[in-house]
């Protein structure tokens, strides 16, 4: 097997946050094999030369819905699984052009796509699955019309958009336990209200302490994790205490449960650009009303979140929650952290901190022997400015994953 040799590049070190000229990186395989500031023995391998340019590792995204191609999620269930997994398709491969190597989704790509990516039948960063995102009968991932209807449970198989419905123990644990035999990497469940849905307001709490702990129990002995959607923190420090490792949204935190978050090693991860986004433009594309009014709830706490979070030492991931059209903006996030974290920092949660939340530290996210080789050739230096990681990858002159270049303007 042949070598890739990258040479006289700059590299971004994201653990301590500098970037270092004069280094060189082998790539053997989808592997990194070689760092180093020495001498190159090329032996039978291409060299090529970066003329200076950053080499950092890809990105990570701990909140996408690959699935979401419509920004109103209730009628996605209604259009053909076909149609849904081609814009899926487009989607991703739109992620994986701006830099993000790795997404993890949270709710509603299943092990097919994860499959599709794998054996290269479309182009698309590394899928992590939580399969359906699993929510209470009226809680946020209950999209049903306001309606009478059925009982949920009989409707069981026709949920195969984002969500599906459990309630009580029983139902809590086969659900979680139907996802794990569908591939899901995570379980995903809804432990708070959601702007997107109509019958739960933000503050609603949602599952008992049972149900949590159900989840969570099925989890660990699945050897995987319960990441929760939750605002309050009164939703965060329920599932806190039920052993959730990975918290999304978080607006509403307090002092006192980013405390908590950090004794208990559990991980945020902020979406605020979807708010930004929705705010901007949601009217315009059809977002409900009753959604435009719960988004005033959270939209403006949104980085007073970040500066609890970073002043109690809150491990942070990134993540973007984009849903239809708006998944264009998915670089934006790093124009909005920016606002409160250094540029190390918000690197640091889109590499190193976003491997370390998916099981993956020291395989993805950093730059080292034994780390895949999905890496971002950057025109320019990310630490100096972060706008370099936006623009749909426009300084991105070229993007590895796995060893294999899926963009390559080097020679333009």
């Amino acid at each position: 097997m042949s070598r890739l040799h990258l040479t006289n590049l700059r590299l971004l070190d994201v653990r301590e946050g500098a970037s270092k000229p004069g280094f060189h990186v082998t790539i053997k395989g989808d592997r990194i094999v070689d760092v180093s500031d020495g001498p190159l023995d090329a032996g039978d391998g291409e060299i090529v030369d970066l003329q200076g340019r950053v080499l950092m590792p890809g990105l990570i995204d701990c909140h996408v819905h690959v699935n979401a191609v419509q920004l109103n999620l209730a009628p996605t269930r209604q259009l053909p699984a076909s149609l849904v997994t081609a814009g899926a398709a487009r989607i991703m491969r739109g992620m994986l052009m701006r830099g993000f190597t790795t997404v993890r989704d949270a709710g509603g790509a299943d092990r097919g796509l994860k499959l599709a990516v794998e054996q290269g039948l479309f182009a698309g960063p590394r899928l992590y699955i939580s399969g359906r995102a699993i929510s209470q009968t009226g809680g946020h991932g209950d999209f049903r019309p306001q309606i009478d209807q059925p009982d949920p449970g009989a409707l069981d198989h026709l949920f195969d958009g984002i969500g599906r419905i459990a309630d009580g123990v029983p139902e809590v644990r086969r659900a979680a336990r139907d996802e794990i035999r569908l591939g899901a990497d995570h379980i995903k469940i809804m432990a708070s209200g959601g702007v997107a849905s109509m019958a739960d307001p933000i503050d609603f709490l949602q599952y008992s302490d049972e149900e949590l702990d159900a989840f969570v129990d099925e989890a660990r002995r699945a050897r995987t994790y319960v990441m929760a959607h939750a605002y309050t923190a009164d939703a965060i420090a329920r599932c806190l205490r039920a052993g959730v490792r990975s918290i999304e949204h978080a607006n509403l935190i307090d002092e006192e449960t980013a405390d908590l978050m950090v004794a208990r090693g559990a991980y945020m991860v902020p979406t605020l650009v979807t708010y930004d986004a929705l705010a901007r433009e949601g009217r315009a594309l059809g977002f409900s009303e009753v959604g435009l009014h719960k988004l005033q709830q959270v939209l403006d706490v949104g980085t007073k979140s970040l500066e609890i979070a970073k002043a109690a030492g809150v491990k942070m991931a990134y993540g973007t929650d984009l849903l239809g059209d708006l998944h264009r903006l998915q670089s934006d996030e790093f124009r909005i952290r920016s606002a409160v974290l250094s540029a190390a920092d918000i690197i640091r949660s889109a590499t190193q901190t976003g491997a370390e939340l998916i099981g993956m530290a020291g395989q993805l996210g950093v730059i080292a022997p034994g780390a895949f080789a999905d890496l971002l050739v950057v025109d320019g230096d990310p630490l100096e400015d972060l706008g370099l990681l936006q623009e749909q990858g426009r300084s991105l002159r070229a993007i590895i994953q796995g060893g294999k270049f899926v963009k390559n303007e080097l020679r333009a």
